[in-house]
C-alpha cells in the first residue's frame, strides 16, 4: 500500500523510554507485540498528585495571562484583540496619542462638577451641569474633526480604497485618559506619526 503524500497527520512524540524500546527492539531483539506497543503508550489521564497539577495549571495559566497583559500594553500584535490589530489601527493610536484632545479631560471635569452639586448653591450646580454640557459637546465636535482628519491621513498614506472605518474607534481613544488608555501610548506628545 502506497503512502498518500498529502496525508498531513503528524506522528505523536515519543517519550525516551518509548525511542529506547523501539530502537531495542531491533534487530536481534523480538518486535513487541501490538498488546505491549498500546502498554507502553498508555499514560495515566488523572496524574498522581492531582493538588501538584492543579498548581502547575494555575501556575502556568497566570504567567500566560500576565505574558498577554503585558503583550497588549506594550502592543505586541500576538495579544491585542481584533479590533486594535493592524497598521491602520496603530496609526489611529499614535496619531491620537501625540495630539491633545479636549475629551481626554472630560472626566476630571465630570468629577468637578459632581463635587459643585453638593454646594447648597442653586446658582452654582446649575452653572456646574450647564458648563458640563457644554464642554462635552466641544468634546464629541473635537472627536467629529478628528475622525474626518484621520480618515484622511489614512487615505493619503493607505489608499482611499483600503481605509478601514476608525472614526469611532479614535473617538473611543481620544475620550480616555492619556494614562489609562490600551495599549499604552508608544508616542510623545506632538510626534505624529509619518
Amino acid at each position: 500500500m502506497a503512502k498518500n503524500p498529502n496525508n498531513t497527520e503528524e506522528p505523536s512524540a515519543e517519550t525516551l523510554e518509548e525511542t529506547q524500546a523501539r530502537l531495542k527492539a531491533g534487530k536481534g531483539a523480538p518486535t513487541p507485540s501490538r498488546a505491549q506497543q498500546e502498554a507502553a503508550r498508555k499514560r495515566p489521564l488523572v496524574p498522581n498528585d492531582r493538588k501538584e497539577a492543579a498548581k502547575q495549571a494555575r501556575a502556568k495559566a497566570a504567567e500566560s495571562r500576565e505574558r498577554a497583559r503585558v503583550g497588549m500594553a506594550v502592543g505586541d500584535e500576538r495579544y491585542l484583540p481584533a479590533r486594535d490589530r493592524g497598521p491602520q489601527k496603530k496609526f489611529v493610536r499614535d496619531y491620537v496619542d501625540a495630539r491633545f484632545s479636549i475629551g481626554e479631560i472630560l472626566i476630571p471635569v465630570m468629577f468637578a462638577v459632581i463635587l459643585l452639586t453638593f454646594v447648597p448653591s442653586p446658582e452654582v450646580q446649575s452653572i456646574g451641569i450647564l458648563s458640563l454640557w457644554a464642554f462635552f459637546l466641544v468634546a464629541v465636535i473635537d472627536s467629529v474633526v478628528l475622525g474626518f482628519i484621520l480618515t484622511k491621513k489614512l487615505a493619503a498614506k493607505f489608499g482611499a480604497d483600503k481605509v478601514e472605518r476608525v472614526r469611532w474607534y479614535a473617538a473611543m481613544r481620544a475620550l480616555q485618559l492619556r494614562p489609562l488608555r490600551l495599549p499604552k501610548p508608544q508616542v510623545k506628545r506632538w510626534n505624529y506619526p509619518e
